[in-house]
């Protein structure tokens, strides 16, 4: 059950959350004899939430991130050295970054510190969707590469596709095809788990429990992975709706996935999901009494 814990967060904090870009194939050449080139275009969004082609640094030695998919892509391709400043909201395993004394603090991912951004010189920035409206201040800064999730493929295929251009910028793509590989057949094994099961997905926040469907937050559990998702009714694509425990147990779910927001956002003195979902009442399910909340 741990291994299959540790496939499922994988899958679904990779994201958080990415991109909506992929590599155009245009390099542009450095001086004759180069082995390499000076930059390379991609396609991104711009601060309207725009595709948009873009010209970045090949191989920048310095980044500053404030967008926690790209920096767990950037950590898995093994250019996490090249990072010189980044926001503070992290998660547990991409702590090591935020804890770092020698990377700056750039504030957090819904609001960047503009002018620490401008004193840690950065060849590139990585910003996430909650800072779409600072985009053009920080593009007076450097080549600010801004990723999302697009809804119109997926998360699996758009997490792949973002991790693709992620490692064009920085000459890995080796690297990253060894891991979508690996990633595809993680995939397929919870396909396998999935096929034929219920479950409910979930988000705590504030101590609420909230219903996800399959039109936003963790669509990945079934959209791509194949539970019959219980709660896949009405609009539920921002935060979810909440519901009572009442309404959990009435479900009966065999697995109820849950995200914990005040943890991924570091809110603190927050109840944990943990806390929060395995009450008395959520104990007469089946997730529950076969150790299927994950």
């Amino acid at each position: 059950m741990k291994k299959i814990t540790a496939i499922l967060l994988m899958a679904l904090m990779v994201l958080s959350l990415t991109a909506c870009g992929n590599q155009t194939g245009k390099d542009n050449n450095g001086s004759e004899g180069s082995t390499e080139p000076t930059s390379v275009t991609i396609t991104t969004l711009n601060g309207q939430k725009e595709q948009t082609q873009l010209e970045v640094p090949y191989n920048p030695e310095r980044i500053a991130i404030l967008d926690l998919a790209a920096l767990d892509i950037i950590d898995s391709i093994g250019v996490g050295d090249k990072v010189v400043g980044m926001a503070q909201t992290s998660i547990d395993y991409l702590s090591h970054y935020s804890e770092n004394k020698s990377i700056k603090n750039l504030g957090t991912i819904k609001e960047a510190d503009i002018e620490a951004v401008m004193e840690c010189e950065p060849d590139i920035i990585f910003i996430g969707g909650r800072l779409s409206a600072s985009y053009d201040k920080l593009s007076e800064i450097a080549p600010v590469v801004y990723l999302a999730t697009d809804n119109s493929i997926g998360l699996v295929e758009s997490t792949l596709k973002n991790a693709k251009t992620i490692a064009s910028i920085f000459g890995k793509e080796n690297e990253v095809e060894d891991k979508v590989n690996q990633y595809n057949d993680r995939i397929n094994n919870l396909k396998n788990i999935a096929s034929g099961k219920n479950a409910l997905v979930g988000m705590t926040t504030s101590g609420s429990f909230n219903i996800l469907g399959n039109d936003g937050r963790c669509s990945i559990m079934g959209n791509e992975i194949g539970f019959n998702n219980l709660g896949a009714t009405g609009n539920t694509s921002t935060h979810g709706n909440e519901a009572s425990f009442e309404t959990v147990v009435a479900k009966n779910p065999e697995y109820i996935f849950v995200m914990d927001r005040d943890k991924a956002i570091g809110t603190a003195g927050a109840a944990s999901a943990k806390e929060i979902v395995e009450n008395d009442l959520v104990k007469s399910t089946p997730a529950y009494k076969n150790n299927h909340i994950i």
